[in-house]
This record gives C-alpha cells, sequence and structure tokens, in this order.
C-alpha cells in the first residue's frame, strides 16, 4: 500500500512496483557490465569494448533516462524513490553515482549548459559515462580527470562543438574512432591512462593546440601524427618510446615538445624543421649523439639534454642565437668538452654541466655576459670553490684572467693546487704563476 501527505494523489502506485522492478534490473545489468578488474583485463585485449557491453550501456542508459526524466517527483511520496538534485563543479565534493550522472546529463540537456566539470566526482564504481553524454551538443569544455573511467562513449565525436577535453589520470586503454571528428578540439589531456595505440582517425584532429599524451604506454607514434599541423605543445613524458617519429618535423608550429623519462637512442633528423621550437626537453633517455640538423632551431630558448649518454655537443649548435637554458649535466663518462664556440650563446643565462667528466672550459666561455646560473657539480674542472660559490659571472671572470694571463705570458707553465700542467690551455684553480724551466 502507498501512503501520500497530502489531498492530491499524485502517482498511480502501480507506477512504484515498476519503479521497484526497473530498479532491479537496473542494479543486475550493473552488475553484469561492471566487473572491477576483471572487466580492465578484458579490455586490455580488445580495441574498443565488445558489443555486449555496449548493448548493456545501452540499456542501462536508456533506465537511467527514464528516472531522470521522473526527477521531479514530489517529495511528499514516503514510497516513491526521489532523484536527487547534483551539480557539477570544484566547489562540491560529493562523488556521483552513475544514476546522479544521467541526472545531471539530462539538467544539463534542457538548460545548454557549455561546461562540464567532474574532476575527481564519480565514485570509483563508475567506469564508463552514460551515452547521452553525445547529446549536450552544447558543451564546449569537458573535465572528467581524475576518476576510474575506462572508456568513453563510442559517438564521442558527436560533441561538434567541444574544443577542451580533459580525460587525465583515468583507466582509458583505448580511444574510440569517433574521436577523429572532434574537429573543434583544441586542448586534449590524455596523461596518466593506459593507452597503448591511437586509432587511425586521430590525424583528423587538425586543430588541436595542446595534446598530452604522457604517462602511457606508448611504444611508437604513428607517422599520421604528422598531420596534426597546428599543433604547439606536445607532452609525451613517461612513455616506453624507443624513437620518434621522422613526420613529428612536419609539425612546424611546434613550440614545446617534452620527451622525457622514453627509452629513445636518438633525435631524427627532421627534428630540425621545428623551425618555432621554443622548449626541447629529452632528459632521462639514450641519446648518444644530438644531430646536425638542432643548429637550424633558431628560435630555441631551452634545451634540456640531461640524463643521457651524450658524447659530444655539435660545435654549431652554438650558433642557437636565443637559447637561454642549456642543461647537458649527468651524461655520465660520455661527455667531456663543450663546443668550442660557447660563448656565441650571447643569451646563455642558466648552463648545467654537473657530473660530466668536463674538465676545460673553452676560452669563449668569457663571452657569456648574461650567465646567471652555472652547475657543475661532481666534474673535475679545477676552478676554486670560493669562485664558483661567487655565482656564474664570478666563473665567467675568472676564464677571463686566465685567458688574460696566458695571453700576457705565453711562454710560461703553471703550477696548480693538483701538480704541475703542462699547458695554460688546461688550467685552473691556479696559485702562482712560475718561470718555465728551460732546458
Amino acid at each position: 500500500m502507498s501512503f501520500f501527505n497530502g489531498g492530491e494523489q499524485r502517482k498511480d502506485p502501480i507506477q512504484l512496483i515498476q519503479f521497484e522492478e526497473t530498479f532491479q534490473r537496473l542494479e543486475e545489468l550493473i552488475q553484469k557490465t561492471d566487473s572491477g578488474n576483471t572487466q580492465m583485463d578484458n579490455l586490455i585485449n580488445l580495441e574498443y569494448p565488445d558489443e555486449e557491453i555496449d548493448q548493456n550501456r545501452e540499456i542501462i542508459d536508456g533506465i537511467l533516462m527514464k528516472f531522470a526524466e521522473n526527477e521531479n517527483l514530489q517529495s511528499n511520496s514516503v514510497d516513491v524513490p526521489i532523484i536527487p538534485q547534483v551539480f557539477a563543479g570544484r566547489g562540491c565534493t560529493k562523488k556521483m553515482s552513475l544514476m546522479e550522472v544521467a541526472t545531471l546529463f539530462e539538467n544539463y540537456d534542457k538548460t545548454g549548459a557549455s561546461v562540464l566539470d567532474l574532476q575527481g566526482r564519480l565514485m570509483a564504481e563508475v567506469e564508463w559515462l552514460p551515452l547521452s553524454l553525445v547529446k549536450l551538443s552544447n558543451l564546449t569544455e569537458i573535465d572528467i580527470s581524475k576518476n576510474e573511467i575506462m572508456a568513453l562513449p563510442s559517438d564521442v565525436g558527436e560533441l561538434k562543438a567541444l574544443k577542451k577535453f580533459d580525460i587525465h589520470s583515468n583507466q582509458l586503454i583505448n580511444l574510440p574512432r569517433s574521436i577523429g571528428e572532434l574537429t573543434s578540439l583544441t586542448d586534449l589531456d590524455l596523461h596518466g591512462n593506459r593507452l597503448k595505440s591511437l586509432p587511425a582517425s586521430f590525424e583528423k584532429l587538425v586543430g588541436l593546440v595542446n595534446l598530452d599524451l604522457s604517462s602511457n604506454f606508448f611504444t611508437q607514434l604513428p607517422d599520421s601524427i604528422g598531420n596534426l599541423s597546428s599543433l604547439e605543445k606536445l607532452n609525451l613524458d613517461k612513455n616506453e618510446l624507443e624513437e620518434l617519429p621522422s613526420a613529428i618535423g612536419s609539425c612546424t608550429y611546434l613550440v614545446v615538445l617534452q620527451v622525457n623519462f622514453n627509452r629513445l637512442n636518438s633525435l631524427p633528423e627532421a627534428i630540425g624543421n621545428l623551425v618555432n621550437l621554443e622548449i626541447l626537453t629529452v632528459r632521462y633517455n639514450r641519446v648518444k649523439n644530438l644531430p646536425e640538423t638542432m643548429c637550424n632551431l633558431q628560435s630555441l630558448e631551452e634545451l634540456n639534454s640531461s640524463f643521457n649518454e651524450l658524447e659530444s655537443v655539435p660545435d654549431c649548435l652554438c650558433s642557437m642565437s636565443s637559447l637561454k637554458v642549456l642543461n647537458i649535466g649527468n651524461n655520465f663518462v660520455d661527455l667531456k668538452s663543450l663546443p668550442r664556440s660557447i660563448g656565441n650563446f650571447s643569451m646563455l643565462e642558466e648552463l648545467d654541466i654537473s657530473y660530466d667528466q668536463i674538465r676545460v672550459l673553452p676560452d669563449s666561455f668569457r663571452f657569456l655576459s648574461k650567465l646567471k646560473v652555472f652547475f657543475a657539480d661532481g666534474t673535475p674542472l679545477e676552478i676554486p670553490p670560493e669562485i664558483i660559490k661567487l655565482g656564474a659571472q664570478a666563473v665567467v671572470q675568472h676564464m677571463a684572467e686566465l685567458v688574460d694571463k696566458r695571453n700576457r705570458f705565453p711562454n710560461r707553465i703553471l703550477k696548480g693546487r693538483r701538480g704541475l700542467w703542462s699547458c695554460i690551455l688546461s688550467c685552473f684553480c691556479l696559485d702562482e704563476v712560475v718561470p718555465a724551466q728551460r732546458s
């Protein structure tokens, strides 16, 4: 029996029985579709979720939408389930169930809202989004980051107005083919998922400006990455990449390229085509040599190739007149010298050669008039510690004085703290200038 507070009975008790039956059906389907880690293991070997899962999702979606349509049930009925009103946004910390998300989407569909923010808002059991998401045609920004989402709706490409899509820190294993239909997309953040490959349709995202694929499981990138002609920032950190495709040289609008913590053995010659590149970081790889074509990167302001296996630095690199930060430290025992023309880095403000085997600074070092930071920890350089403590310009001045002494006393040999040196070209930490012994 059903009781109502008030003179008017709003809902037929028969409808309550239908709700109860629907709830039971919904619970059974959710348990069948949402099988936790087992579901994850099944999806790892699939390019796309299987048909049964998609069918179940559609059935559940239909049920959820029925509830969403009845969200205005009168609260004075003690037997009728009430769908709670939910709000999305950073200010709300309540975790949302799948049913609440469906209700939210129904509200968004009615109001025509353009921004959906569900960052960290979903219960751990919510591993996919209701298919009704794709009906929210006014959405321009979606943030569903920091959840446990395993799959996106297969028709996500219908969100034609979408410009920013943040899906970082989820459990995505694959991307749907339709993602290539998001032709208005400019920002896509996929870092911190379980992706190993990109669908062929990805090459259609020619409007992408910022793309973050870091902290995934990519072992290679498709050549089609070169079709992303508008790309300005590409983050590939913390993957398993052994090489970059030559096609990346076609992304000529790239300003920032990050490929740290991978397995690169080299950089492609085509990297020299990235004439607008300002920041290039390839830390923690296995790179032994930098290609000569990098000398074409006249817009480069920061180059970080620390923690590699560099044997040398191309002398022509010093033609990069815009370079402000150069970090070639921690290249183990391989890197033993700096380019002779390092003084051509007229804009250089920071230089790091820490834990390299560099013993001698080139004469041109004295021309680095804008150098503010100089790291040389763990190197065999014979520069007095008290001079290094005074800062980068003190080292520059020290080099200038050494060169001046050599010019004034070309026929002298010098006595240093670590013994007699045969040539002033390799002397640092000088105590005194002594007359050369004559035979």
